[in-house]
């Protein structure tokens, strides 16, 4: 239940709460730990780890076997969402950095799904069509460019199974999301996009995640 406190906005995660409740139920083992502490020249802006654990949950539970994710980083995430395949399943990972993808490609390596995910450079609005051809997909997992969200939103909804999972992080744009701005309005499209062609919501994370399920 809620009471009138947090119904009027209050918050009861604090940092000492999450802190618990991560280690808890989404403790890292070597793996998620390696991809978990990137590297001093590349930013740490991967989903956190209840997020990551999340996402590998929702996962297993409607069956992924094909999947994509935008925005890989270090990898942290295609690992929790790599290891919710099954021995057959595969996941396409894109990421515009070389260098980001080269860090990526070793933790999955450490993990041991290097033939469980392909990671992929360059830009998701070039790469996205030339994976067409492996669809469709079971879940959509956008956490990239935030100007180009309306564009990934659109593809997922042409490209996805129904039933299918698309997954969109950053969802409030870091506090922007009523701005107009290019980036606020291509995630508050997203948004509708998202509301109008799944059966969907904004999980209210730290940063928000989008969850739809495709009609």
């Amino acid at each position: 239940m809620a009471d009138s406190d947090s119904r009027t906005g209050a918050r009861y995660a604090t940092p000492e709460i999450l802190g618990w409740t991560d280690k808890v139920h989404a403790g890292h083992d070597d793996a998620l730990a390696r991809a978990f502490a990137v590297p001093d020249d590349m930013p740490s802006i991967m989903v956190g780890p209840s997020e990551g654990r999340l996402l590998s949950i929702l996962c297993r539970m409607v069956g992924v076997r094909r999947a994509v994710e935008v925005g890989t980083l270090a990898g942290y995430s295609a690992i929790h969402l790599g290891r919710a395949l099954p021995a057959d399943g595969h996941l396409w990972t894109i990421e515009y950095e070389a260098r980001h993808a080269e860090v990526a490609r070793g933790n999955l390596a450490a993990a041991g799904l290097s033939d469980r995910v392909t990671v992929v450079e360059g830009a998701g609005v070039e790469i996205l069509p030339t994976l067409e051809g492996h669809g469709p997909f079971d879940a959509v997992f956008i956490d990239a460019d935030k100007a180009s969200y309306a564009f990934y939103g659109g593809w997922a909804a042409r490209h996805l199974r129904r039933g299918g999972l698309i997954l969109g992080d950053n969802a409030y744009l870091f506090g922007e999301l009523m701005e107009d701005t290019p980036r606020g309005r291509s995630m508050r499209q997203f948004h509708e996009q998202v509301a109008r062609d799944f059966d969907s919501v904004c999980i209210p994370t730290p940063d928000g995640l989008v969850l739809g399920v495709k009609r």
